[in-house]
């Protein structure tokens, strides 16, 4: 499947993989071939996924994409095998963190339960995509420019504070940001108040307008594209390799909808994730300029000469670091909420609507 070269992270020199054409290829066609899986098997058909569905799906595709790690271990070694869990650990866990705003976004539109797999999904796909071009981008720039390391650091390290700071103030930039886009979509584009089935777009009176399953679509994709700022960069910091970069992105990202519905009613317990996960992105910052320093080029530091005089972290150490945390503020948060209800239910206490999308009274077609 390809060739290593290099040492292990804990040197100067970083291992990296050389992943041939065809196996990139047959990689994304099975990724996308899910994809394609989920929405003809549960998407296709509207319906509100009840617990024991989202349970085993969920369980499904978190047991792939172990099974694909220790392919990855198998083929290519322990040091890859550990990139591959601790970016996958980190991007799920920042996915949860989405799941936060998913919520609102589908209760500030009212989006019928049956139909919120539709929305999700499609802008799960349409994330994985722009996920794509920043690891394409940033494997880019990390293979011409080593310095663009200091700056993923110092992003993470800005990044981790301010997710503490907004979480004190009980603030979401990233919904705001959404409200300021959806606002722009309802001036450039005619918006029906009314739900039209499953439709994104319909036609009345000869005239096409949008819905606001649309504009949920557009809310949840524009939410993951500023979340990708955080990720792409974090992962980066415990691997070097687009390939298991992208991975880790893909096999986090399936599933997600599946997990929405299952943990929906969880989420609001899960009250210090936001401070777990400002620590684990601190820890990728610190780590990410240590390897800076190693990779130095620039001329102010040490005479542009690398600086091995710090130490680098291992992944192993980084994993460890990712699943402690994550571990010790969700034992903590359900410590901190025990006795709240947990919501119940099939899907997430937020995202309940009562409105009836068959009640349109105008005559619609695609």
């Amino acid at each position: 499947m390809g060739e290593t070269s290099g040492n292990d992270l804990c040197s100067p020199e970083v291992l990296l993989v050389h992943v041939s054409l065809w196996v990139w290829i047959i990689t994304i066609a099975v990724v996308l071939g899910f994809f394609v899986f989920d929405f003809f098997a549960h998407v296709r058909t509207p319906h509100a996924p009840s617990l024991r569905e989202s349970g085993f799906w969920s369980a499904f595709y978190i047991g792939i994409s172990i099974i694909f790690g220790f392919i990855v271990l198998w083929i290519w070694g322990p040091t890859f095998g550990g990139e591959f869990f601790a970016g996958y650990v980190t991007e799920k866990a920042l996915s949860v963190d989405n799941l936060f705003v998913f919520v609102i976004i589908m209760a500030s539109f009212q989006v019928p339960r049956e139909y919120q797999q539709k929305v999700l999904l499609i802008g799960i796909v349409m994330a994985l995509g722009m996920r794509g071009i920043f690891i394409a981008l940033g494997a880019a720039a990390i293979d011409r420019y080593s310095w663009v390391f200091y700056l993923f650091g110092v992003f993470l390290l800005f990044t981790a504070v301010k997710l503490i700071r907004d979480e004190a103030k009980d603030e979401d930039p990233a919904e705001q940001q959404e409200s300021r886009i959806i606002r722009l979509v309802r001036k450039v584009l005619p918006t029906t108040e009314e739900y039209h089935g499953d439709r994104l777009v319909v036609k009345i009176s000869g005239k096409r307008f949008v819905t606001p399953l649309l504009l949920a679509l557009v809310a949840i994709g524009f939410t993951d594209l500023l979340f990708a700022l955080d990720s792409i960069p974090a992962i980066y910091g415990l691997t070097q390799e687009p390939y298991l970069v992208f991975t880790a992105n893909a096999f986090a990202l399936m599933g997600l909808r599946q997990l929405y519905f299952l943990i929906g009613g969880l989420l609001e317990r899960l009250v210090y994730l936001s401070y777990g996960l400002s620590l684990i992105l601190a820890f990728i910052g610190v780590k990410l300029v240590l390897h800076a320093l190693h990779e130095n080029t620039l001329w102010f530091l040490n005479d542009g000469e690398p600086i091995h005089g710090v130490p680098e972290v291992s992944t192993t150490l980084s994993l460890t670091v990712i699943i402690g945390v994550l571990v010790v503020t969700t034992v903590a948060s359900l410590i901190r909420t025990r006795g709240r209800g947990a919501g119940g239910g099939d899907a997430p206490k937020l995202a309940q609507p009562e409105r009836d999308p068959g009640s349109d009274r105008e005559s619609a077609e695609n």
